[in-house]
């Protein structure tokens, strides 16, 4: 792995944790929507993330770079998942969605869940820019040692 392939495994990884925040910020905007463009309550969706492994042996770093297909290691958002838990059904008689009963198929979104995640996406944003700073301030580094 070369050293410069380390700012392309920590903007994978911003990339990702935007992703993750995108979602998080729209299950919550979204928290009290029943009816969407399919016709149900909307469901609260979840980022997929999966390794890209770097090429570690000489012959598949070879044959990669032939074809310009070169890993260089990181993460990324593979799909968007739709949660299939239970919809919350609530009580409101008077709502234009409400069944028979009066229930209301409301989204399956926990805010507090949801903040959680947002945080979590934030600090691996962060952690991720901190990395990437400390490589950029290495690469400086290296390059006064030649003066």
């Amino acid at each position: 792995m070369s050293f410069l392939s380390s700012f392309d495994i920590s903007a994978s990884g911003l990339t990702a944790e935007r992703q993750r925040l995108d979602i998080a910020a729209e299950n919550i905007s979204n928290s009290e929507t029943t009816r969407t463009a399919s016709g149900g309550p909307y469901r609260r969706k979840m980022v997929v993330l999966e390794e890209i492994p770097s090429t570690s042996t000489f012959r598949t770093r070879f044959n990669s770079l032939l074809n310009r297909t070169a890993s260089k290691g990181g993460v990324k958002v593979t799909e968007i998942v739709e949660d299939q838990r239970d919809l919350n059904p609530v009580y409101n008689p008077d709502h234009p969605d409400a069944n028979e009963e009066g229930y209301v198929m409301m989204p399956n979104v926990d805010l507090v869940k949801e903040t959680i995640d947002g945080m979590s996406a934030t600090r691996a944003y962060e952690a991720n820019i901190t990395a990437f700073n400390a490589m950029k301030l290495m690469a400086q580094r290296a390059l006064d040692i030649g003066k």
